[in-house]
């Protein structure tokens, strides 16, 4: 563009001295060479936007920039220390030989235990049990689930409860609740069931006689109750699944969600809950913090949202370190290589490292080394005091 208005402005000079050079030659008028000069002047201009419009446009999507910051890099593919996977979730009815290579792969990651989240109830519990734990007894553990269909019907919390004690005797060592209970979950009347509607209490009663943790997911990020325009940090993800926005009148809000999801564990307080996703507050710790100061009740775990701690690596270590008896080790889905980056995020002080989905994270990550002790109680000591039946001489004192 520049070198086009230069050329003008060349060519402007040699008119006006065409003009004034030749002895009687006809002198245009001051109206008409300021026509002639802003026609030039607009027709280089447009020439120059058209080339600019018939370039392609490269999309979000692919800028894909290949870093030339050359700083120590460690690709760490098996964690320090064995390690308990609270968050995973795996067929119902696997073959014996997926079973198998199952357990090779969690053999290469350093993975002792996966908490196979999505159990369900009653016969499905036991074929579940029986697929993973049935083969490989210290491998596994397996959560329940409730089946709340007739939600409203009288008894159901009660019976509910009731089902829950006969899976806990078959095997189930605590209980998974749906990020549905809250957000769509509704009720015969059309109405939308609350995270702390005081119906279902005999169930989280349940699970403090029975010494059980309640795994619970609630909501979601707090980006997909935004409006998906230009500032939604999340916008990429929001384009290209759609169907996560959440958008107002349609679900509640997110603070709408968390605070009842808050009271349903200050009205428990012998019920232990781990709050998954470290309560979509990833991104707020310090608000987590003060959460987790009010409810000793609660716990936390990871899963699905490294991408939160790896960009702010020196005030999520200061938190982890501070926090460190209340948080645990989770991936949510099951793709053996993230791990490495959950690992390289955990474990090392690497700089500026590449998360492995774009959609999630278009920023890049900073290793938090986090300490040795705190790294142990994340990985396996934390979820060995909450969840029964784990095998701990497989781990380290």
């Amino acid at each position: 563009m520049q070198e086009a208005f230069t050329s003008h402005l060349i060519h402007r000079n040699d008119l006006s001295n065409t003009f004034s050079s030749s002895k009687g030659a006809a002198t245009l008028g001051a109206k008409e060479s300021f026509a002639i000069h802003l026609a030039l002047l607009m027709a280089l201009l447009l020439g120059s936007l058209q080339a600019q419009e018939s370039k392609p446009v490269m999309t979000i999507e692919e800028y894909d920039p290949r870093s030339t910051l050359v700083v120590p890099a460690h690709n760490v593919v098996s964690a320090k220390f064995p390690f308990i996977d609270v968050h995973n979730h795996q067929r119902a009815t696997p073959s014996a030989g997926a079973v198998d290579t199952l357990v090779m792969e969690m053999d290469k990651l350093n993975m002792q235990v996966m908490v196979n989240l999505s159990g369900g109830s009653g016969e499905r519990l036991k074929q579940v049990i029986q697929s993973y734990k049935g083969r490989y007894p210290d491998r596994f553990a397996v959560f329940a689930n409730i089946d709340f269909r007739n939600v409203d019907s009288a008894g159901f919390a009660e019976r509910a409860a009731a089902q829950l004690r006969k899976d806990v005797a078959n095997g189930a060592q605590g209980l998974k609740i749906f990020k549905n209970f809250g957000m769509t979950l509704k009720d015969s009347k059309g109405e939308r069931v609350k995270v702390d509607d005081p119906r279902f209490d005999p169930i989280w009663r349940a699970c403090a006689e029975l010494k059980i943790p309640v795994l619970i997911h609630t909501g979601e990020p707090s980006p997909f109750f935004d409006l998906v325009d230009k500032h939604n940090e999340r916008w990429l993800e929001l384009t290209q699944i759609p169907g996560r926005a959440r958008p107002a009148g349609e679900f509640p809000s997110w603070e709408e969600l968390m605070s009842e999801q808050w009271r349903l564990f200050a009205r428990h307080p012998k019920t232990i809950f781990i709050n998954a996703h470290l309560g979509w507050l990833g991104g707020n710790l310090g608000r987590l913090g003060q959460l987790l100061d009010s409810l000793p009740n609660v716990y936390t775990e990871i899963g699905a949202v490294l991408a939160e701690l790896g960009r702010q690596p020196r005030f999520a270590r200061a938190w982890f370190i501070k926090y460190q008896d209340r948080v645990m080790m989770g991936k949510d889905t099951w793709a053996p290589s993230e791990y490495h980056v959950y690992f390289r995020v955990l474990e090392t002080a690497d700089e500026y490292f590449d998360y492995y989905r774009k959609r999630h994270a278009f920023w890049k990550m900073y290793g938090l080394d986090l300490p040795e002790e705190v790294l142990k109680k994340l990985y396996y000591k934390n979820a060995l005091r909450i969840i029964p039946g784990l095998d701990k001489p497989r781990f380290p004192e």
